[in-house]
């Protein structure tokens, strides 16, 4: 089942449950999802949107949703913050488990052996190979300077 299907499910049940917290964050996540499949529409109008797509899109929103409690705790606004940190609850239930860093770093040396990368100009193969096995599972702004650190360790830098 892909995943627009299993948001659209979660998001009846939520209004059969009257669940207003997990009804709101589920429309956010089909919003984003269909502003997505506007934008990369094609001419003929078939629609180019895949799971990792959808992936992609969940990844982003707990970032951004993890910057604004971040922001809120710093301003003193404990209230919205646990909104934010309520809200990416519900959307990482549509994620795969997330990778911890001894993994990540484990997935990071096998691309790079993988890619025969040498030095820090392979560094764009060795991320588009993660992003092709772990999109979703890991954050790639933590994982490009854990990708530069295993290039440049064995002096390719």
């Amino acid at each position: 089942m892909d995943m627009r299907t299993l948001v659209n499910q979660a998001l009846k049940k939520a209004m059969k449950d009257k669940d207003a917290q997990r009804l709101s964050t589920l429309r956010l996540i089909n919003a984003a999802i269909k502003d997505k499949e506007i934008s990369t529409r094609a001419d003929d109008g078939e629609i180019a949107i895949g799971d990792d797509d959808v992936l992609a899109i969940l990844g982003k929103m707990t970032k951004q949703r993890n910057e604004s409690a971040r922001a809120y705790e710093e301003g003193g606004r404990l209230d919205l913050a646990e909104r934010e940190l309520e809200e990416i609850a519900i959307i990482e239930e549509f994620l795969p488990k997330q990778l911890n860093d001894a993994e990540i770093r484990a997935a990071v040396k096998a691309a790079v052996s993988e890619t025969s990368a040498a030095s820090i100009r392979d560094m764009g193969k060795v991320m588009a190979t993660l992003k092709g096995k772990f999109t979703g599972q890991m954050d790639f702004g933590k994982v490009g300077p854990m990708v530069k650190d295993e290039l440049c360790k064995d002096g390719g830098c």
